[in-house]
């Protein structure tokens, strides 16, 4: 067994499957893009495809109670083979209509500051450690939580990023499963499966506490130099 269907089936037991109906195969089993050629496409990549087969199954996730109350999931946007990947913490209204995380009040805000790391959304990617809106944005459960946990745990597995910048409590204390304070370890190296994580605060936050931003932008300069980026000194 390679390592990737290994990796595939890990997911889906935790996840719950406990069985698989593979339907039978009409593509050349020797050429995995045999298809997209057939159709004149381009081939995907092997990070898109696999975030692609994990999306779907995301869509029709029901393993909280999450499920009977969203619009749709918010899944995850961005580069397959990025770098540098932002976690936040759940979906808000605006994410949930539109399908993509943060692109309402505070997904303006972290969009500026990707652009002030002379980065764009299309350069890193962003998803949330809870795919559906908790009704009424409030804080996620824990229960909904664990529900959510194996699909960003795959999703780090396929992008492999250098860096992960969580934002938020919610956010850090998910993907690391401790119980960290944000503001006590703002801006330090934390370190998750190998990968570096630097916590800071949630968007949403510097929208309340605007004098927080310097911290954050802090945090960021960090992140430029882990990754090799040129510093910036505004």
């Amino acid at each position: 067994m390679n390592d990737t269907l290994r990796h595939e089936l890990t997911f889906l037991r935790d996840l719950g499957f406990t069985h698989l109906d593979i339907p039978e195969m009409t593509a050349n089993v020797g050429d995995s893009n045999s298809a997209y050629q057939h159709a004149g496409e381009t081939p995907a990549l092997p990070g898109e495809t696999l975030l692609a087969d994990l999306q779907a199954i995301a869509t029709v996730c029901e393993n909280c109670k999450l499920s009977k109350t969203r619009t749709q999931v918010v899944y995850g946007v961005g580069n397959p083979n990025a770098d540098l990947m932002f976690i936040g913490e759940a979906p808000g209204r605006d994410e949930d209509l539109k399908g993509e995380p943060f692109v309402g009040r505070a997904g303006q805000l972290l969009t500026d500051i990707i652009k002030a790391m002379k980065l764009t959304r299309d350069d890193v990617y962003i998803a949330n450690v809870v795919k559906c809106r908790p009704p009424e944005n409030r804080n996620p459960e824990p229960e909904e939580l664990d529900a959510c946990r194996p699909y960003i745990r795959r999703q780090i597995e396929i992008i492999q990023p250098k860096v992960i910048v969580t934002l938020g409590k919610f956010a850090l204390q998910s993907l690391t499963e401790k119980s960290y304070g944000i503001t006590a370890v703002r801006g330090q190296w934390l370190e998750y499966n190998g990968v570096k994580v630097m916590p800071t605060y949630h968007p949403a936050y510097l929208l309340r506490t605007p004098s927080a931003k310097k911290d954050v932008w802090n945090d960021m300069k960090k992140v430029m130099a882990e990754l090799g980026m040129a510093p910036l000194s505004s």
